[in-house]
């Protein structure tokens, strides 16, 4: 139920909170870049050539990723309820980070090269990939995070159902379509970020 809360400004707060949490969890995601057990290898299969490079794909990717996970502020019913949440996703990031770290996985330079266009897509695309490099691909964060996201929503918003897996759905193909991520990375983040939502589930409940 939205604004569940009786002081409405605990919704700002924890607006305000979100950000700052989504901020410093990238900055752990950007160390694991730079910080590499292995050389990265890669994952192609037959299945990543069916999806071409479509770089509008890139508005789904990144432009509905963010504000989906901010709208889960409204369905918290207390404070207890926003902080273990949060909890489940430094929790996902502590395993993404030792997946990152230990078993890095990249796409191929010439993915990036092909985006050559000059339109604002082509641009904000070109822009992403400066921030989010080839490597850090296995399991893809996105899918991780967008699944656990809609199993959190689900579970606030039961009348939602098994809608809110459409979220996951077009993040998945927006990872594929802007050839951030092969085919093989996609399922384990999925089932990842499944995991995570049982330990929430244990801690929480």
């Amino acid at each position: 139920m939205l604004f569940s809360i009786e002081n409405k400004f605990d919704y700002l707060v924890m607006a305000v909170m979100a950000v700052l949490v989504i901020i410093g969890i990238y900055q752990f995601y950007f160390w694991t870049q730079r910080n590499h057990y292995r050389k990265p290898i890669g994952l192609h299969t037959p299945i990543d050539n069916w999806f071409t490079l479509k770089p509008t794909w890139i508005w789904v990717y990144s432009g509905i990723y963010y504000p989906i996970i901010i709208f889960m502020i409204f369905s918290f019913q207390d404070m207890r309820h926003f902080n273990y949440t949060v909890f489940s996703f430094f929790t996902l990031l502590i395993f993404q980070m030792i997946f990152f770290v230990f078993m890095p996985v990249q796409t191929p330079i010439e993915w990036r090269e092909a985006v050559v266009g000059d339109s604002v897509t082509h641009r904000f695309m070109r822009y992403v990939q400066s921030l989010d490099k080839p490597s850090n691909c296995f399991p893809s964060m996105h899918m991780s995070v967008s699944n656990l996201t809609a199993l959190h929503l689900q579970m606030n918003y039961p009348e939602f159902g098994n809608t809110v897996f459409v979220f996951p759905v077009l993040i998945a193909l927006s990872a594929l379509y802007t050839k951030q991520h092969f085919f093989l990375d996609l399922i384990p983040g999925a089932l990842l970020g499944w995991g995570v939502f049982k330990i929430f589930e244990v801690i929480y409940i």
